[in-house]
């Protein structure tokens, strides 16, 4: 028993001022760690050696890092799914007044609300004009026209922005399914780069390009705008 352990000694002792780890040396000849604590926990190592362990600390320390990471991301993933399908079932069916105070939000962020001048003077023709990228927000600010405006269908149009890389065709085809307006209605593509981006931008941030809707009725532009300051006063 005694020479067993003896040559477990000599065996564990060549390892670890080889720089091994405990666990390295457990592994292959079966002592604990206890006992090879026991043994070597003032051993003087090189600085091979040390530096060796130190090496394995260190990727252990990132391996573990890394997947305690992965497990972290996977919980945040599940928590954020669970709280979106929470949330999306308590939106329903919009009402009409809801839907109509939608509308005026939508407007008041992204429409066109500054009144024209031509030399100085204040026009007085002013159209409803609504800009963005989101096409479910345009879907949206379509249903607030033609369900609480009453805006006739022949009256709205639409023109895209898009840049060197897309393909016109396929984006019409597309925002004409979006917005169900006639492609007769789509106005002239208008293509460009953003004065504030200039090609900075990654390619594919507007997948879609952008998307105008425009009516032209100065009554209602009057009536949004009454609206809108309706709803500051809140």
């Amino acid at each position: 028993m005694v020479s067993r352990v003896r040559n477990d000694y000599e065996q564990a002792l060549k390892l670890r001022l080889s720089g091994r780890s405990y666990s390295e040396i457990k592994k292959q000849l079966g002592v604990p760690k206890s006992t090879l604590s026991g043994w070597f926990s003032v051993t003087e190592l090189s600085n091979k050696a040390r530096n060796r362990l130190r090496k394995m600390t260190y990727v252990k320390s990132i391996s573990a890092l890394i997947r305690h990471n992965k497990r972290q991301t996977h919980i945040a993933v599940q928590r954020m799914q669970k709280i979106r399908s929470v949330a999306r079932k308590e939106i329903i069916n919009l009402s009409l007044s809801e839907l109509k105070l939608i509308g005026i939000a939508l407007y008041w962020a992204e429409g066109y609300k500054m009144t024209k001048k031509v030399n100085g003077r204040e026009v007085t023709n002013h159209p409803v004009s609504f800009v963005n990228s989101d096409p479910a927000l345009i879907a949206l600010f379509l249903r607030f026209l033609r369900d609480i405006c009453k805006v006739e269908e022949n009256r709205i149009v639409a023109s895209i922005r898009i840049y060197e890389h897309m393909n016109e065709e396929e984006l019409l085809k597309f925002w004409h399914k979006i917005t169900s307006v006639s492609l007769k209605k789509f106005q002239k593509t208008y293509y460009g780069v953003s004065k504030s981006s200039q090609h900075k931008r990654p390619f594919n941030r507007l997948q879609y390009g952008t998307l105008a809707i425009r009516v032209n009725d100065t009554n209602l532009f009057h009536k949004i705008m009454g609206w809108i300051e309706g709803l500051a006063l809140q």
